[in-house]
């Protein structure tokens, strides 16, 4: 049986949730996680409160192989990640000394204030994750990897993480054109053809463009054989029903 890695994405920060700020990470994590074998169960966002923050994450990382969270870890007072993970770990915190050194990197003698020494705040007994863009680091602790909001810091953080995570077998897609069959005439016999297999997942994703709907059918699995049966079939349903469509 293919080995499943799973994981859950929580995304802090109050500017999310009001729409200031639109959120660009959720799908490069998925598809990352994807890409190297590890399932993106969930995605939830908390905003900048430590209850919920600390509750989301308890609740996440005992769910799922791996938690990943975005957000929080800055300068501000409103950046409150690293106090809420350490609250929901039952540890302390304070000024790791390998953080002030990579922060002194950056910042020439005197710059480093008391606002941006927060950014070396870490629960004790976690690992960092190097930030070679700002240096100012995330952690982590336990299953939990903390990151930046910031995507272009998020992205360099998860590569860095990447060789550390245990993955399983990767995702295995098909994807299959409806060409022009709506959705409502199919949907009877694809719902067939999903239940005859767990192994597998379908899905129907209809568009719109210049040139009218569109419908795309995705065949998804970790088993080769089993994707690509549920794919042959879903291409026989449709060929069966553009045959009722169009008579000869």
């Amino acid at each position: 049986m293919a080995v499943s890695v799973t994981a859950a994405l929580l995304i802090i920060g109050d500017e999310i949730l009001t729409g200031r700020t639109k959120d660009k990470n959720i799908g490069y994590v998925a598809k990352y996680l994807t890409g190297i074998g590890i399932d993106l169960r969930e995605v939830r966002i908390v905003p900048d409160v430590e209850a919920e923050i600390v509750a989301a994450v308890n609740a996440l990382r005992q769910r799922y192989t791996y938690l990943f969270t975005t957000g929080g870890i800055g300068p501000t007072h409103d950046d409150i990640t690293a106090d809420s993970m350490a609250k929901a770990f039952g540890v302390g915190i304070g000024h790791d000394p390998r953080a002030v050194a990579m922060l002194q990197e950056r910042y020439q003698p005197g710059e480093l204030n008391e606002a941006r020494m927060r950014m070396a705040r870490i629960p004790d007994g976690a690992d960092l994750i190097e930030n070679p863009i700002s240096k100012a680091p995330g952690f982590r602790i336990g299953n939990v990897f903390v990151m930046a909001g910031v995507p272009a810091i998020m992205q360099v953080m998860l590569d860095s993480i990447a060789p550390t995570l245990e993955t399983g077998a990767k995702m295995i897609s098909r994807l299959i054109e409806a060409e022009g069959i709506p959705e409502g005439h199919y949907a009877e016999g694809l719902a067939a053809i999903a239940a005859a297999d767990e192994r597998v997942s379908i899905g129907s994703y209809p568009s719109f463009s210049a040139n009218g709907f569109r419908n795309q059918i995705v065949v998804r699995g970790k088993d080769a054989a089993a994707v690509e049966a549920a794919a042959e079939a879903v291409i026989q349903l449709l060929a069966r029903l553009k045959g009722d469509r169009n008579p000869l």
